[in-house]
């Protein structure tokens, strides 16, 4: 388990890079990246999140954890504002525009190329984590952004 940056952390503006190698490095920040999103009860984590600058993400809305390697959005459709929130800015949450549905491309954790297709919370929290790859906060993106007065009001709780 590793810290989670916190806004302000330069490394959260800057654009992570490719994984070139499938190792026991790789599978070991995917463990650590998991242990920290779950003791911040989030539903994703990023890698530049905990300081590695690499184009790793992973998500769990509540169907098992999903890990992908080098993502990158490969179709999307419709619009929608949902409230947001980010283990990096906790404390505030923002309405933010997205798509509704989206398909990634991406690897596993052993290399294997996979296509993921999702809608509702699971398009959200890909498209929140694979801005995290580009240096993107959601509140970049977000209208209306204001502290969190309580757990219901907490956004998805995303990294």
């Amino acid at each position: 388990m590793t810290n989670i940056r916190l806004y302000g952390d330069p490394v959260l503006r800057q654009r992570a890079q490719p994984v070139t190698k499938f190792n026991s490095n790789l599978r070991q920040l995917l463990q650590d990246m998991a242990g920290s999103m779950y003791n911040a009860s989030g539903v994703g984590l990023a890698a530049p999140q905990i300081g590695e600058l690499l184009r790793v993400v992973i998500i769990d809305i509540g169907e098992g954890l999903l890990t992908m390697v080098n993502p990158e959005i490969i179709a999307a459709e419709g619009e929608d504002i949902g409230v947001e929130g980010c283990l990096s800015l906790p404390g505030i949450i923002g309405d933010v525009p997205r798509s509704s549905k989206i398909t990634v491309r991406a690897f596993d954790k052993e290399g294997r190329i996979q296509q993921i297709s999702g809608e509702g919370l699971l398009a959200r929290a890909i498209q929140h984590e694979l801005d995290h790859l580009d240096g993107i906060l959601f509140i970049d993106r977000a209208q209306n952004i204001r502290p969190c007065t309580n757990e219901q009001d907490n956004g998805e709780d995303e990294g």
